[in-house]
């Protein structure tokens, strides 16, 4: 994958390297609200893509810090697609249509987010996120080089440039694309999509 966008533009949060993020596509863009219950969430993007809560597919890594995310996905009845890595294809997939993701949830990485904000501008989708820092010794970073743990950095904050470039391409198969095939007459070729 890779991500561009004029110089500067892209949010660089030095070494506080996870953020909790909700990221959804263009049809419920303007529904998730990062601070509200995951469940409220889940009732505001069931309902603005004309679905049930059992409908949704909720997709999130699959790490400790994220139990409780996971926990609450289940209590609503929501289908959870639990992933090893790969959480900017997930967020991606929010915005494709077909795809089975309805919305990321959880904490992954903030480079990963703002990589995933290229590819949700261009295809309409929304993400918000929030510094997550893993110890006391982050926590001082923040402090001192002025980062606020508590705000809600918005799509355009990540990335906050109109000239925004992504582009993907599939090696092994995964959540968007199809990998490389080898074929008895001759070498690796793409797969058709």
């Amino acid at each position: 994958m890779l991500a561009l966008a004029e110089r500067g533009s892209m949010y660089a949060p030095g070494k506080l390297v996870y953020m909790d993020k909700i990221a959804v596509g263009e049809d419920a863009v303007g529904v998730v609200d990062l601070d509200a219950p995951i469940a409220d969430n889940l009732v505001k993007v069931a309902k603005a893509k004309g679905r049930e809560i059992n409908d949704l597919t909720a997709i999130i890594l699959d790490r400790p810090r994220n139990s409780s995310c996971i926990e609450e996905v289940r209590k609503t009845g929501a289908r959870i697609r639990l992933i090893r890595d790969g959480d900017i294809s997930a967020a991606i997939a929010t915005a494709v249509e077909d795809s089975g993701i309805d919305i990321l949830i959880g904490v992954g990485g903030s480079p990963e987010a703002v990589t995933a904000a290229c590819a949700l501008i261009a295809l309409g989708g929304e993400m918000q996120c929030r510094l997550w820092p893993r110890d006391d010794s982050e926590r001082e970073y923040a402090k001192d080089a002025g980062l606020d743990l508590t705000e809600v950095i918005v799509l355009r904050q990540l990335v906050d440039s109109n000239d925004v470039f992504f582009a993907a391409t599939g090696v092994t198969t995964g959540e968007l694309l199809d990998g490389v095939r080898y074929l008895p007459d001759g070498g690796p070729r793409p797969t058709p999509s």
